[in-house]
């Protein structure tokens, strides 16, 4: 199964309240602004690419995304931005095509995270950006999943977390750009909250089956998925609640004949 074959409208409940907020944290640590060409990487149903095309107008905003149902959606919800579909690890455009690359929360759920990275900065012209943030699962930044998985462990120990992977954690992102000869490069965290109105507000869109947790729960027996939500429901309780997630966070420059 694809770990993103959901619907748009299951993603964003599942994990578009987030993603807004962040996106728009994103482009701002990027440096995002004026008269700029930028691709989005990985842009599911398109937070980030609304939110470039907000800041830059759509029609100098490119995205690409392997899943065709966010690709639709994405040319939908920003009209005038060009929207590809196709892999991160090779993308559908020539050297030098952007002043900058973005992606948010794609790193860990690709094949080859290095080979994305090289991507990102072959398309951007020498001392153009390139930008990403993926979720802290390493130090459990992500409240949201870390509950999730914590209540899995419960039932399933040793269960694999396919989104651990390079970039969820402190200082991987940057070395990945370094390994793909970026330069100048600047990392941190960036930090989004969401709201929720009550307990099922945040259970129920993990029974839709988006990414890794939403199949992780699917492969449960009907027992073991209530003990996984007794668990969340023990954790959070049953009135409205909010929840942080930090996200880690690079940028660098490709580099220019100068460096």
């Amino acid at each position: 199964m694809e770990l993103f074959a959901s619907p748009p409208d299951h993603y964003d409940r599942f994990m578009g309240r987030y993603s807004v907020p962040l996106a728009a944290e994103l482009a701002e640590a990027a440096g995002i602004a004026g008269e700029t060409r930028v691709l989005d990487v990985g842009c599911g149903p398109g937070a980030l690419t609304a939110e470039l095309a907000r800041r830059i107008g759509a029609e100098r905003v490119a995205a690409v995304d392997p899943a065709e149902q966010f690709v639709v959606e994405c040319r939908r919800r920003v009209p005038g931005a060009e929207v590809k579909t196709g892999a991160a690890e090779l993308l559908p455009w020539p050297d030098d095509a952007f002043d900058a690359a973005l992606s948010c929360l794609v790193l860990a759920h690709v094949e080859d995270a290095e080979a994305m990275t090289r991507e990102m900065a072959r398309i951007t012209r020498p001392g153009g950006t390139v930008a990403s943030c993926m979720w802290d699962f390493e130090q459990g930044g992500m409240t949201m999943l870390r509950i999730f998985w914590s209540a899995i462990s419960e039932v399933r120990p040793g269960t694999e977390r396919r989104e651990n992977r390079p970039g969820t954690g402190p200082g991987q992102i940057g070395a990945l750009m370094e390994r793909a000869g970026v330069v100048a490069i600047e990392d941190g965290s960036l930090s989004v909250s969401a709201d929720y109105t009550d307990f099922d507000d945040y259970w129920v869109p993990f029974t839709f089956g988006v990414g890794p947790a939403g199949q992780a729960l699917a492969a449960l027996s009907g027992e073991e998925r209530a003990v996984v939500r007794e668990s969340c429901r023990a954790a959070l309780g049953d009135g409205a609640f909010t929840l942080e997630a930090r996200a880690w966070f690079a940028r660098g420059a490709v580099p220019t004949g100068e460096n």
